[in-house]
């Protein structure tokens, strides 16, 4: 980490004398590796959700004409694989299964600084990919491949509450710009509950059959991927669209670089955001990719300091910039290519292991992943 400021190694989990080491690969193994993917050879099993088109106004906010971003009480719902019904349906319909959020974490992998890990449990030909029940896996990072890293501890600037503000915009951002006109899909939502008070966010849930081939056994992936909202074209035709929000927090002298540069120097700032957050720009364009989405939108917001002491810190759209994901993914070094090709040798990795649980782990600061065994009951003993 030549160059780089780094105030503390956060630790994602915490091996124990019962973990037992049986895989370790390094970037440099992986980053070369290339995997050539058929994308008309995918198949959508299973759509189910709700979708809201989005407010084509909010593409008219300019640094001059911002809107205060609003708090919604919308339910987003955070489902590991295994805790999924509808994955439960079709697990005869393939060898791995995992969401989209778990894939794009280890296809980007390589652009990874701080540590997290995804639960794999091998049940005899099928591999189950898992997130931790109270892990921060679904929590946003902020400016994780920057020079200088927010500090663990210490303020509203503190690594954790950095990463809590990150989502808490992104939540709130792409339900705020769509209008209450739906698509609905043949199957509702699988994870609405009757005795929710709130209404769930826009979101549809597209449960696809990936084709896994290269040297070696052909598997099959299926992957629960998400789109947010959905939108015309100027033919008339329907876009899938995911909506991301890029957060400015680092306001010098409590004055915002974004509203000062944002209408006339949108390049700048977006490669400064691409630089100081790759790796978080990867996942959602993998992820957009996996499920199909024809555009990428991305909200810039930017903090409103409190005029008192006792206010605390709002927030403001300052203006939209949308892509299509694959022109995004060139666009931000992404290649699709060598990303099939990690999760293909990890995939392989795990199908010559044993039956049982095991924990693909990224370590802290190093570029270096490792698979452990951990016996049955591990993380569970944390609910009870």
């Amino acid at each position: 980490c030549t160059g780089r400021i780094f105030h503390q190694a956060v630790v994602s989990t915490q091996s124990t004398g019962d973990w037992e080491l049986q895989v370790e690969i390094e970037f440099s193994q992986i980053s070369k590796l290339h995997l050539s993917y058929p994308e008309k050879d995918i198949t959508n099993l299973v759509e189910c959700g709700t979708l809201e088109h989005y407010d084509k106004r909010y593409d008219r906010i300019t640094t001059k004409a911002e809107r205060p971003l609003q708090i919604s009480n919308r339910l987003f719902h955070y489902v590991s694989t295994t805790d999924d019904p509808i994955i439960r349906e079709l697990v005869k319909e393939g060898h791995v299964f995992a969401t989209d959020s778990i894939l794009a974490t280890i296809m980007t992998c390589p652009r990874s600084y701080y540590s997290w890990d995804i639960i794999i449990q091998r049940v005899g030909s099928r591999l189950f990919l898992d997130k931790r029940d109270d892990s921060d896996f679904d929590l946003l990072t902020v400016n994780e491949t920057a020079n200088e890293l927010p500090a663990s501890e210490g303020g509203s600037n503190s690594l954790n509450k950095l990463s809590l503000e990150a989502t808490f915009i992104n939540q709130n951002f792409s339900q705020q710009c769509l209008k209450r006109e739906q698509k609905h899909f043949k199957r509702p939502n699988p994870f609405l509950n009757d005795e929710d008070d709130n209404e769930p966010s826009s979101v549809a849930y597209r449960y696809r059959k990936i084709p896994l081939a290269g040297p070696g056994e052909p598997y099959t992936l299926i992957c629960r991927t998400e789109v947010d909202a959905v939108t015309t074209n100027a033919s008339g035709e329907e876009q899938l669209m995911n909506i991301k929000a890029l957060n400015e927090w680092d306001l010098k002298a409590g004055a915002s670089e974004w509203r000062q540069k944002l209408d006339t120097q949108r390049g700048d700032i977006l490669t400064t955001e691409m630089k100081n957050n790759k790796c978080k720009l990867a996942k959602w364009t993998v992820s957009s990719i996996l499920a199909g989405a024809d555009l990428l939108k991305f909200g810039y917001v930017t903090r409103s300091m409190p005029r008192s002491s006792g206010e605390s810190i709002g927030h403001s759209i300052l203006g939209t910039q949308q892509f299509y994901p694959k022109q995004f993914a060139a666009q931000i070094s992404l290649d699709m290519n060598n990303a099939w090709g990690i999760l293909r040798v990890i995939v392989d990795k795990c199908m010559q292991l044993k039956d049982g649980k095991y924990v693909l782990y990224k370590e802290p600061s190093k570029g270096v992943l490792r698979i452990y065994k951990v016996p049955l009951n591990t993380f569970e003993e944390d609910n009870e």
